[in-house]
């Protein structure tokens, strides 16, 4: 890459900024609730069924996923304690709703067209061992300078999933283009549900070998008036399926594998 000197006070302001941050979004990911404490994955059908550890009977009717709670049943949801029947009504694509029965939140999501339960419990056993994630050193040489160039519309884009045979489809808004050692590169952008921020998903040379091999993330704020962006690989982080087999993470669209090695960012969780 070309870059210019940094002086080493920058540097150290640099470092240290960049820990703050990581240590933050550490606290979230490690979150009693966080997606470290699911413990299960339930697709739900039009048949009833038991899902361990919570209450009712589950399935997805016409207006969206229902559950009948027997006498003594109860959960809760926005403070509102549930009885008998109740209809959540339709799901928003990639949303969900949080119902609380003891220490236990319930997530009813909807994801690639159809209905999920979700039980996330503060001791499930992957957030209890969870041992932290590794990262390259800050180095502000990957914190690099690149353009966005828009669509002229937002282009509904079609991505895999972790989940075999599952599809995901997430609002594409522009590409990001930037240099990498002289080396022209570019990645498609998506909608991150704020229209100061994009979400970008790739993989690089790294993948598989340092860092984790599905995928990794990186937010993007931005763009400037005249078009610019920083695109910070500091910041690139794992989505939960580098933890957890009950995450339906997309994967990156093809043209953002990058041939170059991106190392900076989080590395492969620790075992």
């Amino acid at each position: 890459m070309s870059h210019t000197e940094v002086p080493p006070s920058a540097d150290a302001a640099f470092a240290e900024e960049w820990r703050s941050w990581h240590a933050g979004h550490e606290a979230v990911r490690a979150d009693e609730h966080g997606f470290l404490s699911i413990t299960g994955m339930y697709w739900l059908t039009g048949e009833p069924q038991r899902i361990t550890g919570i209450p009712g009977e589950w399935w997805s009717g016409p207006a969206g996923p229902v559950v009948r709670l027997a006498a003594g049943e109860q959960l809760t949801v926005d403070g509102v304690v549930l009885s008998g029947v109740h209809e959540f009504g339709v799901v928003p694509e990639g949303e969900g709703v949080e119902a609380l029965t003891g220490d236990i939140v319930v997530e009813v999501a909807r994801r690639g067209g159809s209905d999920v339960v979700r039980p996330r419990d503060p001791a499930a056993p992957v957030r209890a061992a969870y041992a932290g994630t590794p990262a390259y050193a800050p180095d502000p040489r990957w914190r690099l300078t690149g353009r966005f160039v828009p669509f002229d519309r937002p282009r509904p884009t079609t991505v895999g999933s972790v989940v075999e045979g599952l599809e995901l489809v997430h609002e594409a808004r522009g590409r990001i283009e930037f240099t990498v050692d002289g080396q022209p590169l570019a990645l498609t952008a998506f909608d991150d549900g704020s229209p100061d921020r994009l979400l970008v998903l790739f993989t690089d040379a790294t993948s598989g070998v340092t860092t984790y091999a599905a995928n990794r993330q990186l937010k993007v704020t931005g763009p400037a008036a005249d078009g610019t962006v920083t695109v910070d690989f500091n910041r690139a982080t794992n989505l939960p399926c580098a933890y957890t087999a009950f995450a339906t993470c997309p994967l990156p669209p093809p043209e953002n594998r990058l041939p170059v090695a991106v190392e900076a960012g989080e590395q492969k969780p620790a075992a």
